[in-house]
């Protein structure tokens, strides 16, 4: 998802080549790809660099794209060509991906359980499981409608409480799946233009690591975890989170580093314009506004400064074009008050979403919504 390209955006093959080989060669052993990474060419690229004996040194994942399912035909459709793409006879791994519950609901009734149990009977697929960007009680109706191999959820120090967070984490560990961690670093987020309060917070330890070190840390000292993605585009990157990976274990971080991470992280929330934890009491919204998501992605916008991707994550994201369902920007909302009855952190929510609509809506949002489409293939 996130290789080094070239100027004109295409995969710099001979740098990414030379990185992932490097990291097999290291001890790196599970490859995550998909069907719309860098614009569908991440799965054939994947494919000719694990020619020459290394896809035998890896497990293989990847996914079947959710929003591109139309009848249960498809399903065999996209795993077969997935499996010629990747040059491959089966997948170690295969997700349903970016499930929330609409999405779900819609595979559901496709029969996905049926070409689930059917690709691994015949080989194709070795593993069943699922990536998963929703609410804790959708992820926990999902996670209990099919015998699942393994997930995939999004976990970081800063979203213990966001999407399944570390409550679903510890559920998913107790039916004996397997966890596979995304956005450690929350797209490198925790990584990039540090603040300076965050970087005094981190100047205090006694053992000097860097953000990256940190973060990745912290995530790998829950024993529920079983695999961290990280997407590596440097080769300094690649290093750095080698020589991580071989020093960190489940629980060893101290005492004083875990709560020295609190402390990053409440210096983080402080960097954040809106104070919601992802919680979701709010919800459901009388007027269909995805509240926390739009929180979550205007905070992401004033850490990052980012205000393209911030933009296009919001058209795709609260347009219903990645994850399936109706509209749910911030504009949406009527005033009516009940949100705010509801939010434990007691926030003004109607006052903070006209911020958002502000910022991140405008005369473009139908084009940036349309532009989306086209990337997910939905046009």
């Amino acid at each position: 998802m996130r290789l080094p390209v070239k100027n004109d955006g295409s995969i710099d093959e001979l740098r990414a080549s030379k990185q992932i080989r490097y990291a097999i060669d290291n001890g790196i052993n599970y490859i995550d790809t998909a069907w719309p990474y860098h614009a569908e060419q991440s799965e054939p690229f994947i494919g000719r660099v694990l020619s020459d004996g290394y896809r035998e040194k890896v497990k293989l994942a990847t996914k079947l794209p959710t929003w591109m399912i139309k009848k249960r035909e498809d399903m065999d459709f996209f795993l077969n060509s997935q499996l010629k793409k990747l040059k491959t006879t089966h997948i170690d791994y295969y997700l349903i991906h970016g499930l929330v519950g609409d999405s779900w609901d819609k595979v559901e009734k496709l029969d996905v359980a049926d070409f689930l149990d059917k690709a691994k009977a015949e080989g194709r697929i070795v593993n069943a499981g699922f990536s998963f960007h929703g609410t804790l009680n959708d992820f926990k109706n999902i996670l209990n409608a099919y015998d699942w191999d393994f997930c995939q959820i999004q976990y970081n120090f800063l979203d213990e409480k966001n999407q399944a967070g570390t409550e679903g984490l510890n559920y998913a560990a107790s039916k004996g799946l397997a966890v596979i961690i995304m956005e450690p670093l929350k797209g490198g987020m925790l990584t990039k233009s540090i603040p300076p309060a965050v970087k005094a917070v981190w100047d205090e330890a006694l053992i000097k690591r860097t953000p990256a070190e940190w973060a990745l840390r912290w995530v790998w000292n829950h024993p529920e975890v079983t695999v961290v993605l990280s997407g590596m585009n440097e080769e300094g990157q690649v290093e750095e989170n080698l020589k991580t990976a071989n020093e960190a274990y489940p629980n060893s971080l101290t005492y004083a580093e875990l709560k020295l991470i609190q402390r990053v992280e409440r210096e983080y929330r402080n960097f954040m314009k809106v104070g919601c934890t992802g919680c979701r009491y709010c919800m459901p919204c009388p007027s269909g506004v995805n509240i926390p998501s739009c929180f979550e992605i205007y905070n992401n916008l004033h850490i990052s400064g980012k205000i393209d991707d911030a933009k296009f994550a919001y058209a795709a994201q609260l347009g219903g074009v990645i994850f399936g369902g109706k509209p749910g920007f911030a504009s949406q909302c009527i005033k009516c008050g009940k949100c705010v009855e509801k939010c434990p952190q007691h926030l003004e929510i109607p006052r903070f979403l006209e911020s958002v609509a502000e910022e991140l809506e405008g005369p473009d949002l139908e084009k940036r919504i349309t532009i989306a489409k086209k990337a997910f293939k939905q046009v």
